[in-house]
């Protein structure tokens, strides 16, 4: 989506935003009590994950769906012709639930790929892209590379291997070091690893500049001109429009995966609204619904859904290319 349609979108997005502040407000008056309750709820929580392992698709071993690069980034893993659901995976590399979704359904998603049961489409984004550092690097570094293994047709297997190895949240990890071990760890076509370590490097290097340098002063300006809570409302990539007409120049994002990743994140945002409205990682979508936390993040709630649900469309396009296509 380009900056004019974002514009167009930014007022709607406003209301929205002025909705959910006052929602969290109210929410606030029950914090103490809820934080008693929240204990309990979570010694059941995770009872009740343990319980759903049983019905899981976990432990799958099988072949995987072909998987392919869409044009704006994101990844199509289904069997040819396939009519089936499309569930559609939000995810950031160094989310901790993210991680606990893809160890928990990752296989059940592979399974009903390979079975024709559904069409998955990942979509990796960087929520955490304007935290501070190490985060905000963590989350965008592997975000790019895992764009850069999809040019090798690998993503579904390096997406796994991100997840299992994910760094402790406000720990430095996910380094291009790292990350070119991880890709070595995958089936990718003998030859790739040297498109994809420079790759990594490069990126690497407009991560460094984007969260050392670039958005520290963006940010810094922007809270002048709109006040902290605003700016802390905005999308990245308003945030980023609103800076090239004001001094900061985003343009050295331009064909880098690390500038993909935040358009994606963006994008995220602006496509959905009301009670579809893209809010955290992980969100999962089928057919356009988001599916409640319950249904999310238990094997028994994302397979029932899936079976449930009726044939869906992928609204993208493969890349024309045919890069990362297997």
């Amino acid at each position: 989506m380009g900056s004019e349609a974002r514009r167009r979108s930014r007022e709607r997005l406003r209301q929205q935003r002025e909705k959910d502040q006052r929602a969290a407000a109210r929410k606030r008056g029950l914090t103490v009590a809820l934080i008693a309750v929240g204990v309990v709820a979570l010694v059941v929580g995770v009872g009740y994950v343990i319980l759903n392992l049983d019905s899981s698709g976990a432990d799958y071993d099988g072949g995987l769906a072909p998987q392919t690069l869409q044009a704006d980034g994101s990844v199509v893993m289904a069997e040819p012709g396939a009519q089936a659901p499309v569930v559609e995976v939000y995810a950031d590399y160094q989310c901790p639930a993210c991680r606990q979704f893809e160890l928990l359904n990752g296989d059940l998603l592979q399974e009903k790929a390979a079975l024709g049961e559904a069409i998955v489409q990942f979509r990796p984004v960087s929520i955490f892209a304007r935290q501070p550092e190490p985060i905000s690097g963590n989350s965008l570094r592997a975000g790019a590379a895992a764009r850069a293994a999809a040019d090798h047709g690998v993503f579904v297997q390096y997406n796994d291997l991100l997840f299992e190895n994910q760094p402790t949240e406000g720990s430095e990890g996910f380094t291009p070091q790292q990350l070119k071990e991880l890709f070595a760890e995958t089936d990718a076509p003998e030859g790739a690893a040297a498109g994809f370590d420079e790759r990594v490097d490069a990126e690497a290097e407009t991560v460094d500049r984007f969260t050392g340098e670039f958005l520290p002063a963006l940010t810094a300006d922007a809270v002048e001109e709109f006040g902290q809570d605003e700016v802390a409302a905005m999308p990245l990539t308003d945030l980023l429009d609103w800076g090239a007409d004001n001094g900061h120049d985003p343009s050295f994002l331009e064909g880098t995966y690390t500038g993909e990743t935040i358009e994606a994140t963006g994008n995220a945002y602006t496509r959905y609204s009301g009670e579809n409205a893209f809010r955290a990682t992980p969100s999962v979508y089928i057919n356009g619904e988001l599916l409640d936390n319950t249904t999310t993040m238990t094997v028994r709630g994302l397979r029932g859904a899936i079976d449930d649900a009726a044939p869906g469309e992928v609204e993208t396009e493969p890349l024309t290319d045919g890069g990362g296509t297997d």
